[in-house]
């Protein structure tokens, strides 16, 4: 696919966030023009992350101070997601989350939370984890509550040593209970996709995702049916690409390269 086509059809830019739009305060090239010329050419623009340890606001504010936001743009993560599903799939159910305290603030919105004897439990990425956390957490799973987990990364990618994520505490409670989580919310499954297709009533064909992981930007919009960009800006190289059984329809090397 040729940059031409893939303009022509698409009406949805999905961007990943680490390693994609940034690393840590910093913009990958300039990616402030690239978004603004996107949208001066009709298209929406979506920030699609897995990182679920911040709530919707905050990404707003970060993403306005380093000056990529607008108005007319959209922020999801996979904790929005998470509380979409559970509200959808488990109404009524004592959930317990694992999570910031701006991420529970922000789920408890729509799905009300418990601290004990929950159905369902939901691990998120809390950076503010500690030993009781991971106690309590672990006596719910061995207690056989349903079990979410906000997405799969392993870890968050950032300028220098990258961070333990989800997937490292997934492998934890793992040791710890036996347990793997029921469902995983983030990419590269297609939840996501199905509550964007459903926000911006887009269908996904009409959708591109833009990210620098294989596993998860580039599998999830080959789930869902949409049009994927790899970025070599973030994890992934023209080596390590070739470890992935995933092809993504083009291959550049920022996000910058699309215009």
């Amino acid at each position: 696919m040729t940059k031409e086509t893939l303009l022509k059809n698409t009406d949805v830019f999905l961007f990943d966030l680490d390693g994609t739009v940034y690393l840590g305060e910093t913009l990958i090239g300039d990616v402030r023009n690239t978004l603004g010329c996107l949208r001066d050419m009709n298209k929406r623009i979506v920030y699609l992350t897995n990182n679920s340890s911040k709530a919707e606001e905050e990404y707003v504010k970060k993403l306005t101070r380093i000056g990529v936001y607008d108005g007319r743009d959209t922020v999801y993560t996979s904790a929005m997601a998470a509380a979409e599903y559970v509200a959808a799939h488990f109404s009524g159910k004592r959930v317990y989350l694992l999570a910031t305290d701006a991420v529970k603030a922000e789920f408890s919105r729509t799905v009300p939370l418990v601290e004990d004897d929950p159905e369902i439990v939901i691990l998120a990425y809390d950076t503010t984890l500690d030993f009781g956390k991971m106690k309590l957490f672990n006596e719910f799973l061995a207690k056989g509550a349903y079990y979410i987990a906000t997405h799969p990364d392993a870890v968050c990618p950032t300028a220098g040593v990258s961070m333990p994520d989800v997937g490292s505490f997934i492998e934890l409670f793992f040791t710890s209970s036996g347990r793997r989580p029921d469902i995983v919310i983030g990419k590269p499954g297609t939840v996501m996709g199905e509550c964007m297709e459903r926000r911006l009533s887009v269908p996904r064909s009409r959708m591109c995702m833009v990210g620098d992981r294989m596993h998860t930007d580039i599998r999830f919009g080959n789930n869902c049916g949409m049009h994927t960009v790899l970025v070599l800006s973030g994890e992934t190289t023209t080596k390590s690409m070739k470890n992935f059984p995933d092809v993504p329809d083009l291959i550049l090397p920022d996000v910058n390269a699309i215009i």
